[in-house]
């Protein structure tokens, strides 16, 4: 990973930050996206256009993946890749929330390496690099110490406590808690203010790129539903759910998910 990696990326999300919080959220034009793929604004394609031109500019030889342009193949054959949401929540967003990020990755041969996941409006910079820790503002982070399962706050949206998930058809009695932006909550537990996540539907690859490498570096464990590690770059852009927690709570909720029920909805 060339050492200038990371700046790039916290260099290119303030700038982001700056443009997004340009728009009022609720008067910020809106289209819905074909086929349910969600809601687009004015300023999601801003941010991607700008981060697009500097990104690759400085980057020419990096490939891109982007939720706001249209995939090419041509990402496949590059050892580096972009992985961008330029708006993570824009849902949030679109509802003059202060919930949304900015998610910033850059992947080589399927691992990320450099990461970064900004919320301009809560003034929050979580950034990291392969091997060199995660940092939230500039200090370190690491994510909680063990704790049981069933005095963990897990960050999960409710369909995920669905029975058809669990081994013994009855979601563990943890307390769960919620966050709009996916990235977010992914920091929030590299930050420890949260024992862990999950979502167990298909995940889009830029939701999730970044708060994979900044959890790792935060001493977490990341993976999909499953438990095998995550992969960046892949041909369909889609990972087969998130678990994210630091050691024990991972195991935990890993222990009693039933590998049977990945594929439904959550």
């Amino acid at each position: 990973m060339p050492a200038t990696d990371l700046p790039l990326l916290i260099d290119a999300a303030l700038e982001a930050g700056k443009i997004a919080t340009r728009y009022s959220g609720p008067q910020a034009q809106r289209w819905d996206k074909p086929g349910g793929a969600g809601p687009v604004t004015e300023a999601d394609l801003a941010v991607n256009a700008m981060l697009e031109s500097e990104l690759q500019t400085a980057r020419p030889d990096y490939g891109w993946l982007s939720e706001e342009t249209e995939d090419s193949p041509d990402r496949l054959s590059c050892d580096r890749v972009f992985v961008i949401d330029p708006i993570d929540g824009t849902r949030s967003f679109a509802e003059g929330s202060r919930t949304w990020a900015h998610s910033l990755a850059v992947a080589e041969r399927g691992e990320v390496t450099a990461a970064v996941i900004y919320l301009p409006l809560r003034d929050l910079l979580y950034a990291a690099a392969k091997e060199q820790g995660a940092t939230l503002n500039g200090t370190g982070i690491h994510v909680s110490g063990s704790v049981h399962l069933s005095e963990a706050e897990i960050l999960a949206a409710k369909p995920n406590l669905d029975p058809h998930h669990w081994r013994s058809k009855t979601a563990p009695d943890f307390r769960r808690v919620y966050r709009p932006s996916l990235a977010y909550r992914m920091a929030l537990v590299a930050q420890g203010r949260f024992d862990g996540m999950l979502t167990l539907r298909p995940s889009w690859e830029w939701d999730i790129a970044a708060g994979d490498l900044i959890l790792r570096e935060a001493g977490g464990r990341c993976t999909d539903r499953l438990g095998q590690p995550l992969r960046f770059n892949n041909a369909h852009p889609r990972l087969n759910g998130v678990v994210a927690a630091g050691s024990d709570v991972h195991a935990s909720l890993r222990d009693r998910l039933d590998p049977n029920g990945a594929g439904i909805p959550a």
